[in-house]
């Protein structure tokens, strides 16, 4: 017999939970609601933890998805510091970690990612840094402002602390794998423009290489060693080294996982078991979007989106998740970019606009059908980027339309 019973169970701290009770509640939901997170604050916004609050622009207050006072003015029970340790879906129950076992109707699972960690020789030293959460931000700052940090990765993570430990007057340098900044997932073009602004600004970038090992004195890292011989002084290092989506608790719950590995939900969000859904960094959904496609992405604005959907859904709104995927990232004030997609593969990148002047769209084509568009200064573009995507529209001999200025992209 379990303890208690509650109407929906939100398993995770992060937006896909804080958004799906939002539109419960907006949605005429007038059960029971019981949000489950391991970290010590309710759901929060995890972009200024590597941008604004960061620096200090942003205060902790202002990262919050709601004040804390709104989850009791809205009936939802907020459990912070806590997990769900064991889930049995067979008879509909939650083990949390102090033992309360949870009986519920309907469950969202959105337990998020973790770090990936690489376990090179000296990763024990202090001053070894992942950022995932706002505590690992103020951390990050306490101890690597103002000193040498070495920055390992070359995708958002990595960028974006770089730009911001930089206006803090730290003195960073990158090493990463590939070649140019952010170029796996918008191409050379886009990262050359991106690395550009980062050296701009005194950010030192060595690409085509890969961390070797540390080395540190007193138990605290002091050098980055490379495979290719570079001996960086470090008085701090932070590693952009990507995530892994915890999938922990839905494998112990004999869920199926995708090739991505994430939990395989239908377009509704569903797993097999009704009424049991899964959002955000562990969901490898059907994207109607893309013709079926099973997508898997990690992101905070697709975690939020498909918050809502799960909510409609537990409500049998019988919604499908339509959203095109939208990122952005900020580095600094010095380049601001805008992205819908995504495009894991293309065969030829339109331009519109200009690199050099940094206000430009980069369009990514694949097999004559728009699979993503990158945009810096021309936000716009994206509202047409966000049509032709979702319409599957063959638009490969408009290419030059799309690249003259003079075209008015509603006419494609």
């Amino acid at each position: 017999m379990a303890d208690r019973h509650v109407d929906y169970l939100l398993v995770g701290g992060g937006l896909a939970s804080g958004n799906c009770a939002r539109w419960l509640r907006e949605s005429g939901a007038d059960g029971t609601i019981l949000l489950v997170g391991r970290e010590p604050d309710p759901p929060y916004n995890r972009p200024p933890c590597s941008k604004g609050y960061l620096q200090g622009k942003e205060s902790r207050a202002e990262t919050m998805f709601r004040p804390p006072e709104w989850y009791e003015e809205q009936r939802i029970e907020l459990l912070t510091r806590s997990s769900v340790t064991k889930l049995d879906l067979s008879d509909r129950t939650a083990r949390l970690a102090d033992g309360q076992d949870v009986s519920f109707d309907k469950a969202l699972i959105a337990t998020g990612a973790g770090v990936r960690r690489l376990h090179a020789p000296g990763a024990e030293l202090e001053g070894i840094h992942y950022l995932r959460t706002i505590g690992n931000s103020e951390t990050i700052r306490d101890d690597a402002a103002g000193k040498r940090v070495v920055l390992i990765g070359g995708s958002y993570i990595a960028s974006e602390v770089a730009a911001s430990l930089t206006e803090l007057g730290s003195s960073c340098t990158m090493v990463m794998l590939e070649s140019v900044v952010l170029s796996r997932g918008f191409g050379e073009q886009a990262g050359r423009f991106f690395q550009n602004r980062l050296e701009e600004h005194g950010i030192k970038v060595h690409g085509d290489d890969e961390l070797d090992r540390f080395e540190g004195a007193d138990g605290r890292v002091t050098k980055v060693i490379t495979k290719a011989g570079l001996e960086l002084e470090a008085d701090a290092v932070v590693m952009g080294t990507g995530a892994v989506p915890d999938v922990s608790l839905a494998r112990g719950a004999d869920l199926e996982l995708g090739e991505s590995g994430g939990v395989k939900v239908n377009s509704r969000l569903q797993t097999p078991v009704p009424g049991v859904f899964a959002a955000g960094d562990i969901a490898e959904y059907e994207s109607v979007v893309h013709g079926g496609k099973r997508l898997r992405i990690e992101h905070w604005d697709v975690a939020f989106n498909q918050g809502k959907t799960a909510a409609l859904n537990m409500l049998d709104r019988d919604q499908p998740h339509d959203v095109v995927p939208y990122f952005f990232s900020d580095l600094s004030d010095w380049a601001w970019l805008e992205y819908v997609g995504p495009a894991y593969q293309w065969d030829k990148e339109v331009v519109r606009g200009s690199i050099e002047e940094g206000e430009f769209s980069i369009w990514y084509l694949d097999s004559g059908r728009l699979a993503a568009a990158l945009a810096v200064g021309r936000s716009d573009d994206l509202e047409h980027a966000r049509r032709l995507i979702t319409g599957g529209t063959e638009i490969a001999e408009k290419a030059d339309a799309l690249a003259d200025l003079s075209t008015d992209l509603a006419s494609i």
